[in-house]
């Protein structure tokens, strides 16, 4: 905390007394216990947390008004006597706050991770620490291609700015923000808690909304872009066609493309590969798909000038996007007809649609270490508290319909919600129930999806799609529905990894030969081997289904390879190729894990999958597996040269 807030709290006591009031109260006690390192006020609280799938907080209003008024007089005197503020407790006493927070036993192998995340922004532990920092001449000579300025090329680019390591990003677009920026569809939104979905190292404190839309995640990436003055060396309308590896020097070859066609090479001694896997449209394969008379747009590639009000849409695609896209649009078109394959399970979230109280922003801004401790509930609701639902028991008597207790529970909640959104008399009850274990695929946020669905103008159809005509889509049945435009909200071709660049390793190897069409892996989804210094930012075996947001994933993997890097660096070395005994031993174990989940459940079909069955995009592990693995270097298990 800086003087320039502790002098903003005591020269607006009242504005302090507003924020208190519109704040969470048992975020305020953390605090309060911070501070003051007095535990008792966890004794008080701790009956009335539960968490964390349905964490609420049921404070009696007297404790939480002596909460608040505690916490005000202690800030009060900080502000009137200013001293070093006490900074997060260990021992015991962090355990014991963890875990009241939490609504439930944390657990010992998180208390790291989690002191970790709650360090403030300015401490941030995950950035580069040189062991014995290189000469600026050294540094200068060792030049980084981030390939995109999407939310994980930015991370690694200011990372790379933070240890002195020149750098040039790649972006195929007009601008930064990657995903945010491409994605513009009505309703495009994130649906993990915002302050949460931001770097550890830039909190936003004037986030609108709990989960915001697309235009303002967008504008917070550009804000960062601007704040570490990352567009001077970014090369935007730019897309890498190739990346070839020279044995003899090395380094590697990048051929970039510009707008206008025109090419350009580039030397580079790393490659920091950031294009993601959500980035490639996916057209679904049906006849006559070409022949539509009317306007078809996919939902990755939303035309902005394109008015549906008043029109009769079809929308194919009932996923992340089309749960956005439906409910946005369904109250200004004529008419909108939903072609379903399989429903998703979904849950509820009260604080959806919510709008971030002024006084919770001043709060967020000002209160020392409540964002913190605000954003480790949001990462303890979000994080790995559902893993073990994900976990097939193999004595479970129900396999069709859940794969363990704890996920039967789940699926009991979810129908729950279902019924009582639609009616327990619903016919729509037979069409979006699923007929799979809950997690099989993505869960999504009630978006108001049932009550859509409940209008007088829109359609669920699960017929199988025969083809589409010039008038609209046929199903098998032979029934015509004519429609002014079609919605195409059937996701990304994920499994092609880092297509369509050839990218050429040792001895001239091909990546896409070595993955096959629909194969990939990479040790901690990061490294391949005989690809010396090609870096994979959200590679295989890296998304995450279970909780978490991409921004952690991301974080933790720079440091790592940032740690690389400084290995390389600092030993004078040129490059570092993880040893293939190390990367087919970790795939061996993702796979094994993956054999005894919900993704392989007998019978369930997801884009986690490639067509053999095998997962290559998910991560088998706990987040707290994942931090862990990251945060410690092993040279031994890379070759160097």
């Amino acid at each position: 905390m800086t003087n320039h807030n502790l002098d903003t709290l005591a020269s607006q006591p009242e504005q302090l007394r507003a924020a208190l009031e519109a704040a969470d109260a048992a975020t305020l006690m953390l605090v309060l216990v911070q501070l003051t390192r007095d535990a008792s006020w966890l004794d008080r609280a701790r009956p009335h947390i539960a968490g964390p799938m349905s964490y609420h907080e049921t404070m009696p209003e007297p404790l939480r008004a002596e909460i608040r008024a505690g916490l005000f007089d202690v800030l009060m005197d900080y502000a009137r006597n200013p001293r070093p503020l006490p900074p997060i407790p260990g021992g015991q006493l962090l355990v014991d706050m963890l875990n009241t927070a939490a609504g439930e036993p944390v657990g010992e192998d998180y208390v790291a991770m989690m002191r970790e995340d709650l360090e403030p922004a300015a401490v941030d532990p995950r950035g580069l620490v040189w062991r014995d920092r290189p000469g600026d001449a050294v540094l200068d000579a060792f030049h980084v291609v981030v390939i995109g300025a999407g939310m994980s090329g930015m991370c690694a680019a200011i990372r790379l700015q933070q240890a002195g390591i020149p750098f040039t990003i790649i972006e195929k677009n007009a601008t930064v923000s990657g995903t945010w920026f491409e994605n513009s569809y009505p309703g495009c939104g994130v649906d993990t808690p915002n302050h949460f979905y931001s770097y550890s190292f830039e909190p936003n404190h004037d986030w609108s909304h709990f989960y915001a839309k697309r235009d303002e995640l967008w504008q917070y990436f550009e804000g960062v872009a601007d704040k570490h003055d990352l567009r001077r060396r970014t090369h935007l309308g730019t897309e890498v066609t190739a990346c070839t590896f020279d044995d003899a020097t090395q380094t590697w070859a990048v051929t970039a493309r510009r707008a206008d066609g025109s090419e350009y090479a580039l030397k580079a001694n790393a490659i920091m590969s950031a294009v993601g896997i959500l980035n490639r449209p996916k057209l679904p394969d049906i006849p006559g798909r070409d022949s539509f008379a009317g306007t078809a747009l996919h939902t990755a590639q939303w035309d902005p000038a394109f008015d549906w009000r008043g029109k009769r849409i079809a929308m194919i695609g009932t996923g992340a996007s089309g749960h956005q896209v439906g409910p946005t649009i369904a109250p200004d078109v004529a008419e909108l007809t939903i072609f379903q394959r399989s429903p998703h399970w979904v849950v509820p979230n009260p604080n959806y649609f919510g709008e971030v109280a002024d006084g919770k922003k001043w709060a967020l801004a000002n209160i020392p270490y409540y964002g913190r401790w605000y954003r480790f509930q949001l990462f303890w609701g979000f994080a790995d508290g559902l893993h073990s639902a994900l976990k097939v028991d193999p004595e479970w008597q129900n396999p069709t319909r859940s794969i363990n207790q704890k996920n039967d529970r789940h699926r009991d909640f979810m129908e729950r919600h279902i019924r009582s959104e639609l009616g327990a008399d619903s016919p729509l009850l037979a069409k979006v129930i699923p007929d799979y274990p809950p997690y099989g695929k993505r869960i999504l946020i009630d978006n108001d999806w049932y009550k859509m669905l409940k209008r007088p103008n829109v359609a669920l159809v699960t017929d199988k799609i025969a083809e589409i005509t010039p008038e609209g889509i046929v199903t098998a049945d032979g029934t015509l529905t004519s429609v002014d435009a079609i919605v195409y909200a059937t996701g990304f071709q994920a499994s092609k990894m880092l297509w369509p660049m050839i990218i050429k390793g040792r001895h001239g190897i091909n990546l896409h030969e070595v993955w096959k069409p629909d194969d990939a892996t990479a040790y901690l989804g990061t490294l391949v081997p005989e690809f010396p210094n090609y870096f994979i930012l959200l590679g295989p075996n890296t998304g995450l289904a279970h909780g978490g947001n991409a921004i952690f994933m991301v974080e933790c993997q720079v440091r790592y390879i940032m740690n690389c890097l400084r290995e390389v660096i600092e030993s004078g070395k040129h490059s570092i190729d993880v040893r293939a005994p190390v990367h087919d031993a970790f795939v061996e174990e993702v796979d094994q894990l993956h054999d005894g989940m919900v993704w392989t459940h007998k019978g369930l079909n997801n884009w986690y999958r490639n067509p053999a069955g095998r997962v290559f995009a998910v991560l088998p592990y706990r987040l707290v597996d994942y931090w862990r693995m990251t945060s410690v270097f092993d040279p031994s298990e890379y070759r160097f040269a």
